[in-house]
């Protein structure tokens, strides 16, 4: 649904420059929701704004739904969309802020009006537009009200039903959750996931909360300094060996070497996590495995999680155990090596 190939983006010349974006390429699959997470700075924002073409990149291209919205000036790429065409485009992705950017002295079906204005939309249907789209996010008995009237969570799906009024195929989300309480994100991320599956939406949201990602995100990206240091799906990255990703959302604590031991790390996801594999393993191999540390929380409706454990003896012993462990379906790996 959404393409990024190659995308570079610099601003400044010289010693000076900064390299918001270093050769980005990402695949968001129709429908999915999407999450690119990393820190202030990582260039989440800058990646965000080259799919509704507020920038445009300084080498490759992006593409919505097959339609060529940004690209650097660069013949072999094809011309990308402009003038009309690309406000039309526009309509066909729907933006939710930090900041809600709610114009004050509009009520609030007014402010989702104000969206329906902008794609022609005419004046005698765009009320009761609103109204449904207020309707569908929880906040229509709050219709008439001002922003100020309401609270930060009321007012960022008021928000969200302006990124929805104009019917959009894909919602991007610049960190909406990031200004709001700890019990209203979790609405809000509710909400989003939701609609994403009412709708068949496709959603692309940066964050720099890892919680963000665990709580609806099927897929995700990690960024840092301009560039994407790992992407997939979250049962992928949680299987795979030394994910930072999985790292971040499972955290076990502190490293800690058991002399005469070999460290393993074992992650698992569905049916897997039910099943008491670590203590099967312990028994059929006759070994006494002491656990590091341990996480496990159900991601999009799935039990996942990850499991530090000192295996006694070198790595031929810990190896008899991922053998033992790859059988039941389970993903691990050596952290450490080690006395034989």
């Amino acid at each position: 649904m959404i393409d990024i190939k190659n995308v570079s983006r610099v601003y400044g010349s010289g010693e000076s420059a900064t390299h918001a974006l270093r050769g980005v390429s990402l695949h968001v699959p129709r429908g999915s929701v999407f999450g690119v997470v990393g820190q202030s700075g990582a260039g989440k924002s800058t990646l965000l704004r080259t799919v509704n073409a507020l920038e445009r990149p300084d080498t490759g291209s992006v593409s919505v739904d097959g339609l060529v919205i940004s690209n650097a000036d660069d013949p072999e790429l094809g011309p990308g969309v402009t003038g009309g065409a690309l406000a039309k485009a526009r309509h066909d992705i729907g933006m939710v802020f930090q900041h809600f950017n709610l114009v004050g002295n509009r009520s609030i079906v007014q402010n989702v009006e104000f969206a329906l204005e902008a794609t022609g939309t005419p004046r005698g249907r765009r009320r009761a537009r609103a109204l449904e789209m207020l309707d569908l996010v929880g906040i229509a008995h709050r219709a008439d009200d001002r922003p100020a009237q309401l609270s930060g969570g009321q007012r960022q799906r008021v928000g969200i039903a302006r990124a929805l009024a104009s019917e959009p195929k894909v919602l991007l989300s610049d960190e909406a959750t990031s200004a709001l309480d700890p019990e209203t994100t979790r609405s809000i991320l509710d909400l989003i996931k939701r609609l994403s599956q009412d709708l068949g939406l496709t959603v692309l949201l940066i964050t720099h909360e890892m919680e963000v990602v665990k709580r609806i995100c099927d897929a995700a990206a990690l960024m840092e300094d301009g560039e994407i240091i790992e992407s997939g799906t979250l049962t992928d990255l949680i299987r795979k060996p030394g994910s930072r990703v999985s790292q971040e959302l499972f955290p076990v604590g502190e490293f800690h070497q058991i002399a005469g031991h070999t460290v393993v790390d074992i992650t698992y996801s569905g049916l897997s996590a039910d099943r008491p594999v670590i203590a099967h393993a312990s028994r059929d191999l006759g070994l006494d495995l002491s656990i590091l540390g341990a996480a496990l929380e159900t991601v999009g409706g799935v039990q996942m999680g990850r499991t530090r454990l000192a295996v006694p003896g070198g790595e031929d012993q810990a190896r008899r155990l991922l053998d033992t462990l790859d059988d039941a379906g389970t993903t691990a790996w050596i952290v450490r090596g080690g006395a034989a």
